[in-house]
Order: C-alpha cells, then sequence, then structure tokens
C-alpha cells in the first residue's frame, strides 16, 4: 500500500511539472509570437510614413535590430526612404546605425553617400562606426565626394578620427572620387578645397599610383590643379 501511494505521489508531481513546463512554453510561444506581430507592425508603419504608430510601437520597448526579408531594420528602411522624421525616432530609441544589410548599406553609410546630413549628425551622435564599409569597401566620406555633398564632407572630414584618407576597393580616396569621377565643376571645386582644408592628403596615387593632382592637370580641371599644387601635391 506504501509503494502505491508513493507512486500516486511521484505521478502527481510529474503532472504538476508536466503542466508547469507547458503552460511556460506557451506563454514563451505567445511571447515570440507577439514580438513577431509588434515587428511586423513597425516594418509596416515605417512602409506607410506612419510616424505616429512607430512612436506607439516603440513604447513597447521591442528589439529593433529585426531584420525584414530584405535583410534591412527598420531604420534601415526609413533611411532608404529618406523619412528622417522616423528615423531619427528609431535612432533615438536605440536603433542601431551601422547595421548592415544585404549590400553592406548601413543607415550611417547610406545616409553619407546620398548627403542627408541630419542623419549623418545623428549617426555621429549615437555610435557611427568609422571602419564598417560599404560594398566597395569605403566610408561614409568617399562616395559623399563623388556625388558631390559638399556639406556632408565638410562634416565628415572635420570629425575628430575620421578616416579621411581611407582607400577603398578601388584604389581611390575621397579626394581622387572628387576629381575622378567629378565634371570640374564648381561644386567638386568646393570639396576638393574642403578636403584639402579638413587635412587630406593631397598625395596618395590610385592603384597605378596616378595621384589626384596627375587626374586633375589630365582631366584640365584648372582650378582643382590651382588648389592642390596650393596644398603641396605632385
Amino acid at each position: 500500500m506504501t509503494s502505491i501511494k508513493n507512486n500516486s505521489g511521484l505521478l502527481s508531481k510529474l503532472v504538476i511539472i508536466i503542466v508547469l513546463i507547458c503552460g511556460c512554453s506557451s506563454k514563451q510561444t505567445e511571447s515570440k509570437l507577439e514580438d513577431m506581430d509588434k515587428n511586423k507592425a513597425l516594418f509596416e508603419a515605417v512602409d506607410r510614413g506612419d510616424a505616429t504608430m512607430v512612436t506607439k510601437i516603440l513604447q513597447d520597448k521591442l528589439s529593433l535590430e529585426i531584420k525584414n526579408e530584405k535583410g534591412r531594420t527598420a531604420l534601415m528602411e526609413a533611411v532608404y526612404k529618406t523619412d528622417n522624421k522616423i528615423a531619427v525616432l528609431l535612432i533615438t530609441a536605440g536603433a542601431d546605425v551601422n547595421a548592415q544589410d544585404g549590400i553592406k548599406s548601413s543607415p550611417f553609410l547610406y545616409a553619407g553617400a546620398e548627403g542627408n546630413v541630419e542623419i549623418v549628425k545623428m549617426a555621429l551622435k549615437h555610435g557611427a562606426n568609422f571602419k564598417i564599409y560599404n560594398r566597395y569597401g569605403g566610408t561614409a566620406l568617399i562616395p559623399a565626394a563623388e556625388k558631390g555633398h559638399l556639406e556632408v564632407v565638410k562634416l565628415l572630414v572635420n570629425t575628430p578620427n575620421f578616416p579621411i584618407d581611407h582607400i577603398n576597393n578601388l584604389g581611390w580616396t575621397a579626394l581622387l572620387e572628387a576629381v575622378l569621377l567629378s565634371d570640374g565643376g564648381q561644386v567638386h571645386i568646393d570639396i576638393v578645397a574642403a578636403l584639402i582644408k579638413g587635412g587630406c592628403d593631397v598625395n596618395i596615387g590610385d592603384k597605378n599610383g596616378i595621384t589626384s593632382l596627375m587626374h586633375a592637370k589630365k582631366q584640365g580641371y584648372i582650378e582643382m590643379v590651382k588648389l592642390l599644387e596650393q596644398a603641396g601635391a605632385k
């Protein structure tokens, strides 16, 4: 009889343990589903440009580093859409400005490349990593110099510890790209001036050893030639 009672007691305890485990597992599953729903709602709100809904969703303190099927975080999507209002909300809430997507774009890198000064400034204040590079192995400064985004160039070239002389996979610095990939117009003349004033090395050559001055002379960019020669370029 004692043995039967003991076995009965053990069975009761096992049943209780199983019920507790199942209950915890169920709650964890519900929690994960709830998180998935919140993240889906966040991406949908970003897609719609609904800043009010984004603000409401952010109150739930969900993870902001979940990526969608394109490998993008909600912040990356907002920056691609140039929706600065939502991007600022997400960055302020702690979204990673360095999270890269499938083509190695990050909010910081893309904002720099597109001349989005507001987001570049926000990224600099929220941990922008200067050692994370785009798919060409470049910094945010290099495409900014190429594409004529003068204000971004001025900002980054004067940011402490920013690698202004970084060489990308093509063998080009920001200064080289400002000469090589421009039409020699006033915007790029101003960018060359800003890069020189910011302390860029004017004598770094490309993979063939051709410097910015050599390229400027070859392309007939007279004003750039003057600026580079005054800075001691060879």
